[in-house]
């Protein structure tokens, strides 16, 4: 069902071997920097962490600077329910008759909707099929949508386990797939993406962990909507959606706020498995995985030596997905307060491999990491940022080692650094600008409480969503900043 409408809000962010070019020196060459940095370019934000590897970082100016981020005028839009993930972006797009730039966001009972950047005005609304029978319930989706490079299209989850597209220009249902058997067990809780035609998504499991249900990874074809490959992370010898009573074991929800992470140069996806049994066989619990880009075959794979007693109390790696540092390198945290930096080629395939950990470091404050952290690579160095109820961390990662740079004692979602500029909402309300390097505030910009959402920033505007899904509502609000 699509709703189109032209009313107002109410007004109340690679590869895994990536590296980048280094930075320009001299005088007259960071004068000219810091001019571009202030004007806005005109770029999209296709997809939850922006990039294929959910670095969660842009070297592109977005308008907003140091100078100007505590003067941002904010606008609060009403929406037809609460956003807990992300918005994505494209600038310059036909909908609702018209031109426009555009925020998509799918709220937790999967309605789709498009909304005017720069007016806050709704240009389209879709509603699922079955919306009105889970609307209210503990049936949700906290999946951010992921855009097709054409633009044309978006793809995005919902409640019932469907991924539609939808048209950018009205928002019909182009097509409907189910990824899943049993919806009310198996939730899409992360993030979409899209690489080569095809759309990634994953399942995990509802708060609980109540059986029975197996974390999958589905690959769709794009064009067509037909499910192409099907890995389950138990039963894995099963390549296709299963009956979840069907496997002995149940779990391993895959359910970290990037879901699978994908390498730019191999199209490996990564992921990382929550509590169930491992066994490196067919069952993959408590797991870092990476899987060739079709879904068919492991390419590598790491668990914890402590893996059962990860599992048995429910400290599980799976509560984040894989961080692509490049170097062959990945770090994985998870709920145990620690992130690991572990090694990941492409020759080990499924033979199974306990512990081999290059690193292991605290989390921000040692407590659990639910969040995705951000990865900067800023001349011949790597930042890594992340997040967590308790405070927030900075590392540079050199020498295959991260090498702690600063750290607080404000707790947030996942990070985003943008235009020079690093922002982490803290869930209890306001939205946090830090100098990167340093960790020195900048600002923080007022904003209700949350607790999975996190921002986005680019063209001179920050959307931000606020509310939590398991509050169970079917209103809420997108805050909008933007540059006067």
């Amino acid at each position: 069902m699509i709703s189109l409408r032209s009313v107002s809000g109410v007004i109340c962010c690679f590869s895994l071997a990536a590296c980048a070019a280094a930075p320009a020196d001299g005088a007259s060459k960071e004068k000219s920097a810091a001019i571009v940095s202030a004007v806005a370019s005109t770029h999209d934000w296709p997809r939850f962490g922006g990039d294929l590897g959910r670095s969660s970082s842009s070297p592109d100016p977005t308008g907003i600077t140091a100078a100007n981020v505590a003067g941002l005028t904010r606008q609060q839009v009403t929406i037809d329910g609460t956003v807990d993930a992300s918005a994505i972006y494209l600038h310059g797009v036909r909908a609702a008759g018209g031109v426009h730039d555009v925020f998509f966001v799918t709220t937790t009972y999967g309605k789709t909707i498009a909304i005017d950047a720069a007016n806050g005005a709704i240009l389209w609304e879709f509603t699922p099929t079955g919306y009105a029978s889970w609307a209210g319930s503990r049936q949700i989706t906290t999946a951010t949508p992921v855009a097709d490079p054409n633009r044309d299209f978006i793809y995005a989850a919902s409640p019932d386990g469907h991924i539609q597209k939808l048209a950018v220009a009205d928002g019909h249902s182009v097509w409907s797939t189910s990824i899943t058997n049993l919806p009310t067990r198996e939730k899409i809780a992360s993030s979409l993406n899209y690489f080569r035609g095809r759309v990634v998504a994953v399942t995990g499991g509802y708060i609980g962990d109540a059986p029975p249900y197996q974390g999958h990874v589905a690959v769709i074809d794009g064009a067509s909507g037909r499910l192409l490959h099907v890995w389950n992370s138990l039963c894995s010898d099963r390549p296709a959606v299963i009956d979840p009573s069907s496997c002995a074991e149940s779990g391993s929800a895959i359910w970290g706020r990037a879901g699978a992470v994908i390498d730019s140069t191999t199209g490996d996806i990564y992921v990382a498995t929550g509590n169930a049994l491992w066994d490196g066989k067919t069952n993959w619990g408590d797991a870092a995985i990476s899987l060739d880009a079709d879904a068919t075959r492991i390419v590598d794979n790491y668990t914890p030596t402590n893996s059962n007693e990860l599992s048995a109390r429910d400290a599980d790696v799976g509560s984040t997905s894989p961080v692509l540092l490049g170097g062959g390198l990945i770090a994985q945290g998870g709920k145990d307060g620690t992130i690991r930096v572990v090694g990941f080629g492409r020759t080990r395939g499924a033979a199974p491999r306990l512990g081999g950990e290059a690193q292991v470091v605290p989390t921000p404050s040692s407590k659990r990491l639910l969040t995705a952290p951000a990865v900067l690579r800023s001349g011949s160095t790597t930042w890594v940022f992340a997040a967590n109820d308790a405070g927030t961390t900075a590392w540079n990662f050199s020498g295959g080692q991260l090498q702690e740079k600063w750290k607080n004692g404000t707790g947030g979602t996942s990070p985003l650094v943008a235009g020079g500029l690093l922002y982490v909402y803290d869930p209890g309300g306001g939205l946090v600008v830090y100098e990167p390097e340093t960790g020195r505030q900048i600002a923080k910009l007022d904003c209700g409480g949350g607790h999975w959402n996190s921002p986005i920033v680019v063209d001179g505007r920050i959307a931000l969503p606020e509310g939590n899904a398991n509050q169970h509502r079917t209103t809420g609000v997108l805050d909008i900043w933007r540059v006067q």
